[in-house]
């Protein structure tokens, strides 16, 4: 189902995003840049193809970093698909920080992993 998809960010929940930016910046030498978003200012660092982004909020211990594949379209297809096999979405089909749309589900040991459509991209799969 998701074979097509790309590993492109993981998503950690952070105290201080200020105190992220410095860390994987300063200290470990990635490019970073502080974006303004609708949950407001958050970090976001480059790992070659692999986007961090720091997201100031809370976490439970297991919840963060998440995992987020992303997909060129179609995404309420397959959350559908993965809902029909039994899988628990945690969050529904939602607007993203970047305008796209992305939802939250689990895998059997109940880590968070989410997936991610561009903005401007189809809901459904042509037919």
């Amino acid at each position: 189902m998701l074979a097509q998809a790309r590993l492109e960010t993981l998503v950690f929940f952070v105290s201080d995003p200020a105190r992220s930016a410095a860390f994987y910046g300063d200290t470990l030498g990635l490019a970073v840049e502080r974006v303004s978003g609708h949950d407001g200012e958050l970090v976001v660092a480059q790992a070659g193809a692999v986007s961090l982004v720091f997201l100031p909020r809370p976490a439970r211990a297991g919840e963060s970093p998440i995992p987020v594949f992303s997909v060129d379209g179609g995404i309420d297809d397959c959350a559908e698909r993965l809902a029909a096999q039994g899988v628990e979405l945690v969050t529904p089909v939602e607007e993203a920080p970047d305008g796209g749309l992305t939802f939250d589900f689990l895998d059997p040991d109940g880590h968070v992993l989410s997936l991610h459509q561009p903005a401007g991209a189809p809901r459904r799969a042509a037919r």
